[in-house]
C-alpha cells in the first residue's frame, strides 16, 4: 500500500473507534443472538487466492463483525466483570501493534522492557511490595498470572517432587485457579476447597483444621490462594489472619486480586485490602478495574528472582541477547517467549490522566454500588442477598406482599434476566449464592450512572410483575 492509501485506511479505522467511544451509550450493549449456522452463512468461505478491495473488506467487518459483538465497555454492561477500557490506552495499543514491538528481551527492545519495569514498579509501590527485590510480569490476563504464580510456588516449595503437595482455596475462588491446578498436574485428591462463611469469606478454623489433618497424614501443605475481590460477590478474605497461618506453616500465600486488587486506589478499598502486602505473589488485572483494554493481566512477586529462577532457559539461539543482570529479559519471567508490548497502554494512560483520575473513578464505582444497595433496601420488591462489596452487589426480585416459595423466586429471577437479555438493553445475568438464583451487578464502569441502573431496575420490576402474573395464571 502507498503512504496515502495507508493513511486513508488508518483514518477510517480511527474515525470508527472515536465515533464508537462517543456514541456507545446510544447502542445496545448486547449483540443480537446468532446461531452458528447464522454466522456460517455470513462468514464461512475458503480463503481467497486473489486480493479484495481493502475498503470492501473493512465495510464487511463494520457490517457483520462489530454489530455481532457485545460491548463490555457499555454503561449497561453489568455482568461478569465489565471492560470499561479508555481511549488513550486504545490508541497506545494501536501504536504497539502498528510497530509490532517485541517485548521479550532487553537487547531487542530495551525501551519496551524499561516501560514494563517502570509500570511494574508503580504497581509494587501501590501494594507495598519491595521495589528493589520485588518484581513482576504483564500477562494476557488473570488466568495466566495465576498459572505463573502457582508454577513458581510449586518449584520453590516442592522442588521436583510434588506428589504429596496440597493446595488450598475457597469455594469462591475463581475458576482460573482450578484450571491452573489441573494444568500443573495435581490430582483431585491434592486440592482442598474450603467452605466460606455467610459473608463468603474463607472459614479460618476450617482452613486450620484442613492443614493440621493433612500434616498428620504426611502430606505437604504448600500453597493457599486467597481472594481479594471474588467474582461472585467482591468479597475479600481475612488477609492478615491467612498470612499469619501461611507464615506459621511455611505455606506460599498467593492472593488473587484479579478483580478487586485495583480497589487499592480508593480509601475504602485500601481498608478492605489490608494485609495484601503480606502475599508472596499477587495477581491483578489492569484490563478490569484499571480500565485498560484487553489483554493485560499482571503478576507481582516479593522477589523477582523467584520468577527468573522458575522460567529462565538459556537456548543457544538467545546467547547473544542476554544482557547484564540489571537488564531484564521478560521472557525469563514467565511462559511466553514472544510477547506483545502490554506495558505501553498502561504507562500512557497513567501518564496522560494521572493516578488521581483513576482513584476518583474507582471511588465513584464503590460509592455508586453502595447507593444502589441503599435504594434496593428501601424497596418492597427487591431483596439484597449480598451487600455492596468492591462495586459488586447481589439481589433478587422478591415482592414482600407475595407469599412465594424459593423455587418460584428462583424462576422469577431467571426469567427476568432472560427478558432483559432478550431486550438487549442491558447485559444482566444471574449467579447462584446460598443455593438461590440471584441477579448480580458489577458496577466498575465510570460511565455508568444511577439513572442507568434505575432504568434497568425499573424494567426488571415491570418484567417481574408480568412474569408473576403468568405464573399465577398457570
Amino acid at each position: 500500500m502507498s503512504l496515502e492509501d495507508m493513511k486513508s485506511y488508518g483514518y477510517k479505522i480511527v474515525d470508527l473507534i472515536a465515533e464508537h467511544w462517543d456514541t456507545i451509550h446510544t447502542k445496545k450493549p448486547f449483540a443480537e443472538p446468532k446461531t452458528r449456522n447464522d454466522l456460517d452463512q455470513i462468514f464461512l468461505q475458503e480463503a481467497p487466492e486473489q486480493p479484495m478491495d481493502s475498503d470492501k473488506v473493512l465495510d464487511f467487518i463494520v457490517e457483520n463483525v462489530l454489530p455481532n459483538s457485545t460491548y463490555t465497555s457499555h454503561p449497561k454492561f453489568y455482568s461478569f466483570v465489565p471492560g470499561p477500557s479508555n481511549f488513550i490506552s486504545t490508541m497506545a495499543d494501536t501504536l504497539a501493534t502498528g510497530f509490532n514491538i517485541f517485548s521479550g528481551g532487553w537487547l531487542v527492545s530495551s525501551a519496551a522492557a524499561e516501560l514494563e519495569i517502570v509500570t511494574i514498579n508503580w504497581l509494587l509501590n501501590m501494594y507495598n511490595f519491595p521495589v528493589k527485590k520485588g518484581g513482576g510480569i504483564f500477562t494476557s490476563g488473570g488466568s495466566m498470572a495465576n498459572l505463573t504464580a502457582l508454577v513458581t510456588a510449586r518449584r520453590l516449595k516442592c522442588g521436583d517432587d510434588f506428589s504429596k503437595a496440597v493446595i488450598y482455596l475457597s469455594d469462591q475462588a475463581h475458576s482460573s485457579n482450578i484450571k491452573a491446578i489441573r494444568i500443573l498436574g495435581f490430582k483431585k485428591e491434592q486440592i482442598r476447597i474450603i467452605p466460606t462463611d455467610f459473608e463468603f469469606r474463607i472459614g479460618i478454623n476450617k482452613l486450620k483444621n484442613a492443614i493440621a489433618k493433612d500434616k498428620l497424614e504426611g502430606l505437604q501443605p504448600f500453597c493457599f490462594i486467597a481472594n481479594a475481590g471474588t467474582t461472585n460477590t467482591g468479597t475479600v478474605d481475612p488477609l492478615h489472619e491467612i498470612a499469619d497461618i501461611c507464615e506459621d506453616e511455611n505455606i506460599w500465600l498467593h492472593v488473587d486480586g484479579a478483580y478487586g486488587g485495583a480497589a487499592i486506589l480508593s480509601k475504602k478499598g485500601e481498608r478492605m485490602l489490608r494485609g495484601i502486602e503480606r502475599a508472596d505473589s499477587l495477581t491483578v488485572d489492569p484490563h478490569k478495574w484499571f480500565f485498560q483494554p484487553y489483554e493485560i493481566g499482571c503478576l507481582l512477586v516479593k522477589e523477582a528472582s523467584w520468577l527468573s529462577g522458575t522460567f529462565s532457559e538459556k537456548p543457544e539461539y538467545l546467547r547473544d541477547v542476554e544482557g547484564n543482570e540489571s537488564e531484564i529479559n521478560f521472557y525469563d519471567y514467565g511462559v511466553q517467549l514472544t510477547r506483545r508490548l502490554r506495558a505501553l497502554k498502561f504507562y500512557t494512560s497513567i501518564k496522560t490522566y494521572g493516578l488521581e483520575r483513576f482513584r476518583n473513578a474507582v471511588t465513584y464505582n464503590i460509592d455508586l454500588t453502595e447507593e444502589v444497595e441503599g435504594y434496593l433496601r428501601k424497596s418492597k420488591v427487591w431483596e439484597v442477598v449480598s451487600p455492596a462489596t468492591l462495586a459488586v452487589i447481589n439481589f433478587r426480585y422478591h415482592p414482600i406482599n407475595e407469599n412465594l416459595d424459593e423455587s418460584t423466586i428462583d424462576e422469577l429471577n431467571q426469567r427476568i434476566s432472560k427478558r432483559v437479555m432478550e431486550s438487549r438493553e442491558a447485559v444482566f445475568v444471574t449467579t447462584i449464592l446460598n443455593k438461590q438464583i440471584v441477579l448480580r451487578m458489577c458496577l466498575i464502569n465510570p460511565k455508568t450512572t444511577m439513572d442507568d441502573v434505575l432504568e434497568t431496575l425499573n424494567t426488571c420490576v415491570r418484567y417481574g410483575a408480568e412474569i408473576l402474573e403468568e405464573l399465577k395464571a398457570k
